[in-house]
């Protein structure tokens, strides 16, 4: 149906439509709402849930001094190599647990705290506040101190002693966490690095059958590993013992021995020399018995255990530490004392 057919009495009018325009135009979509009236807290009106409020967030705060308090002594009392089972984490550390759990806790309590402080017992009046020029003037500085002032006054942060009390001592405890864990970062672990569990009289224990070596059991040529006496895999420093310990028993004839002191620290042609890699520490494993070469399987280290295990090739900065051998009463290959140097890899306090 076009314009034409409809009543003329049915159009809308020219003034009518000039007035309908100006009322759309006189709207103000973003026009400011302003703000909605305000509701008191039941802790505004009522002292008493304001002290409930109040020992609610102290008692989150001494919950965080607790756990500072739980950090530490798991720190010191928790060994490192023990395992405990969680449900339904599994075999997880104990002290990594602990450590987690006790400062996760810490941290948590004071923010919970300084939330359900500014919820229930910070004023909650909003304050609509013009934009002013970066650059304050005078009497904004003042309005500032004013409010500021104003602020403290309303947190209750002076009369509410029991909070404030509470709240420094959670804040000062916590960052004792981290002045423990510097301890491991101190000169510890002294001169731990230079000895192993050598010592005169220990046995030669071959790692393969856990037997007691004899001089009859290394023939010329061969490689043996061979471990401290008292050293048992199961043992919880096992790892870190053998690390240092680990030691390789070559059979030479005495006559193609070149270094001096390597013979006389020798017996019968049998020498022993640490296992470990002085480069970077990996355990050696390939010997050319025609050559007496040991090779290092990691970045090609090559020693000639025939002159004193001194370094022919690769980036290996030193020869391999010898541990002076004998034979006992009984027999059995011992040895005489430890190494008189630190094992593996140059390290800082190497003289």
């Amino acid at each position: 149906m076009s314009s034409q057919d409809i009543p003329e009495e049915t159009l809308p009018s020219e003034q009518g439509a000039a007035h309908v325009a100006v009322a759309v135009a006189k709207e103000d979509p973003f026009a400011d709402p302003g703000l909605p009236p305000h509701k008191p807290r039941v802790q505004d009106i009522d002292e008493r849930a304001a002290k409930r409020s109040e020992r609610t967030v102290a008692l989150l705060f001494t919950v965080s001094m607790l756990a500072t308090i739980g950090f530490i002594a798991s720190y010191v009392i928790l060994p490192v190599d023990k395992i405990v089972y969680i449900f339904p984490i599994g075999h997880v550390s104990a002290l990594n647990f602990a450590l987690g759990l006790t400062l996760g806790l810490a941290l948590f309590c004071i923010g919970a705290g300084a939330v359900h402080w500014a919820r229930t017992l910070m004023s909650d009046v909003e304050v609509a506040d013009e934009r002013h020029p970066i650059e304050a003037t005078p009497e904004v500085k003042a309005k500032v101190m004013a409010d500021f002032a104003a602020g403290a006054e309303e947190s209750g942060f002076g009369r509410r002693k029991l909070l404030r009390n509470t709240m420094f001592g959670a804040m000062a405890m916590v960052p004792l966490s981290g002045v423990v864990l510097l301890r491991d970062l101190g000169p510890l672990p002294e001169d731990k690095l230079r000895h192993t569990m050598w010592s005169k009289g220990k046995l030669l224990i071959n790692q393969n059958t856990h037997q007691p070596l004899r001089p009859e059991d290394v023939a010329v040529g061969s490689l043996t590993f061979a471990i401290p006496e008292g050293l048992e895999e199961h043992a919880h420093d096992f790892q870190n013992q053998i690390a240092k310990a680990a030691l390789m028993i070559v059979r030479i004839q005495p006559k193609d021995i070149k270094d001096k002191r390597e013979l006389e620290w020798s017996h019968d042609g049998i020498v022993a020399y640490s296992k470990i890699c002085t480069h970077v520490g990996c355990p050696i494993s390939l010997y050319e018995q025609q050559t007496h070469h040991v090779l290092c399987p990691c970045h090609q280290s090559t020693f000639d255990l025939s002159d004193g295990a001194r370094v022919i090739f690769g980036p290996a900065g030193h020869a391999l530490p010898q541990l002076r051998i004998g034979v006992n009463d009984e027999g059995y290959l011992e040895a005489l004392g430890d190494f008189e140097e630190p094992v593996g890899p140059a390290f800082w306090e190497r003289g």
